[in-house]
């Protein structure tokens, strides 16, 4: 049996989310799995589809990690358990075994000074695994910039859904609100700095020039909406911008289907780092090209000038002539097509070959 440990799980809504709940389905059909995972609002209803064991432990967040440790514990005391994996190092830190270890790292979470107190907790967790999944060689290069053993490191991309064909009814409602809109640009994320939207939004105001009918389509929610509202109304784009949150994942899904190009050129902000951007992967599904950003693991998930492209994120006039360059002569069509093409490899039954290589 291995044990799951995660902070991240559904129902909420999140790449690392689905990231978890996709790595714990699909090794579901390879071995006994055990799920703990922090308590949620609605969790019964989704933990009864599960084909396995989903523990839930709630309380102030504070005692929660230390209560749910002790419950790991104890368990790995009376079953046969024969490794653990962990969405996070802090999902190891208060455990006592001497279990192999497996922990996946994602790149802001580890992303603290060399010497620093949180640096040398999380060499004191990832030092003592057995290995370390880091989502993207970029990430793979910050685990081993701050310290972490590079035998233990390696790189395992997250995964995907395989391709499921959208029902037409959705897609013609879609196709209904978006109407003459054209060319159509799309950005499904959290609004934090690090995305970028700003950016795109600047862009989109000499964009207009050429393509009077371009649109925008933001879908998410976060700290920054408000700011970005804001700068919409004021270069006057709110022709051009729709925001969408809260909606189905369907609705979602040919929202992004019927796009022309995906865009998050996201940045480093602070001590945040897009490590590898699985919302680029999932618009390939569609046969839809991204532009992503030179920072973080974005070429993990985008082949430059085959399936998308990779520009400077801080760099305004970069945006702007990547997106215009995969506008002219339609460009995004060739791009999609290799996306498409070539997106199998991140699909979950592939995916997961690489752990059981590992977990082995």
């Amino acid at each position: 049996m291995y044990l799951i440990v995660t902070r991240s799980y559904p129902p909420i809504l999140g790449g690392m989310q689905n990231l978890m709940w996709g790595l714990s389905n699909e090794l579901s059909k390879n071995y006994m799995i055990k799920v703990f995972a922090d308590y949620e609002n609605n969790h019964k209803t989704f933990d009864e589809k599960a084909s396995f064991s989903i523990e839930r432990i709630g309380g102030p967040k504070l005692l929660r990690k230390y209560r749910k440790a002790y419950l790991i514990n104890e368990f790995i005391n009376n079953n046969k358990v024969k490794g653990i994996i962990a969405d996070h190092w802090k999902s190891l830190e208060n455990l006592k075994s001497d279990k192999n270890k497996y922990c996946l790292v994602h790149g802001k979470e580890i992303n603290h000074d060399k010497g620093s107190s949180l640096n040398k907790r999380i060499l004191k967790v990832l030092n003592n695994t057995k290995k370390i999944i880091a989502n993207s060689e970029y990430t793979k290069k910050l685990a081993i910039e701050i310290g972490v053993n590079e035998e233990k490191i390696i790189v395992i991309n997250p995964g995907i859904d395989s391709f499921v064909e959208l029902e037409q009814k959705i897609l013609d409602k879609v196709e209904s609100l978006l109407s003459v809109k054209s060319p159509r640009l799309i950005t499904v994320s959290r609004f934090d700095k690090r995305k970028n939207h700003e950016k795109i939004i600047m862009a989109l105001r000499n964009l207009k020039q050429i393509y009077p009918d371009i649109v925008y389509i933001c879908i998410g929610y976060g700290e920054e909406e408000q700011n970005i509202k804001n700068l919409v109304k004021e270069l006057d784009l709110e022709g051009q911008v729709m925001f969408f949150k809260d909606i189905s994942n369907d609705l979602k899904n040919a929202l992004v289907a019927k796009s022309n190009i995906f865009v998050m050129p996201s940045i480093i902000h602070k001590k945040s780092v897009e490590g590898f951007g699985i919302a680029y992967v999932e618009a390939s599904k569609y046969g839809i090209p991204s532009i992503g950003g030179k920072d973080g693991g974005a070429s993990d998930a985008i082949k430059h000038e085959e399936s998308g492209l990779i520009c400077d994120g801080n760099d305004l006039d970069d945006i702007y002539s990547s997106i215009k360059s995969m506008l002219e002569n339609k460009k995004y069509l060739e791009y999609g097509k290799f996306a498409k093409n070539n997106v199998s490899k991140f699909y979950w039954p592939n995916v997961i070959e690489e752990y059981k290589k590992i977990l082995n």
